[in-house]
């Protein structure tokens, strides 16, 4: 048998094993050229948003600069920025967006 520093040891391995992973907020902000209609289709595509929740978050961003699309593992996150960046880029808007860890 193993002593108690061992067994505590094996415990916080196991622990650590079932932390589930850090999320992270995909967050569109606001610009003064982006077509709010441009920013639906995004939230749609890409979020897979209804269209009456794509209006809100729209709005959101229009309103307070920033509007939080989903929360997703830090791959995820990172795949839908890269998305939603080129996909802005090759339509012409300068539509940012970021991710934050939750």
């Amino acid at each position: 048998m193993g002593t108690k520093q061992e067994n505590s040891t094996v415990l916080e391995r196991e622990t650590q094993k079932l932390k589930p992973p850090p999320m992270y907020k995909v967050i569109l902000l606001n610009d003064d050229y982006t077509p709010m209609e441009f920013v639906v289709a995004i939230v749609q595509e890409y979020f897979n948003k209804d269209r009456e929740t794509a209006m809100q978050i729209m709005l959101k961003v229009h309103r307070d600069g920033k509007g939080i699309c989903g929360v997703y593992p830090k791959d995820i996150a990172q795949t839908k920025v890269e998305l939603v960046l080129t996909h802005a880029r090759r339509a012409g808007h300068p539509l940012q967006c970021v991710m934050e860890e939750v």
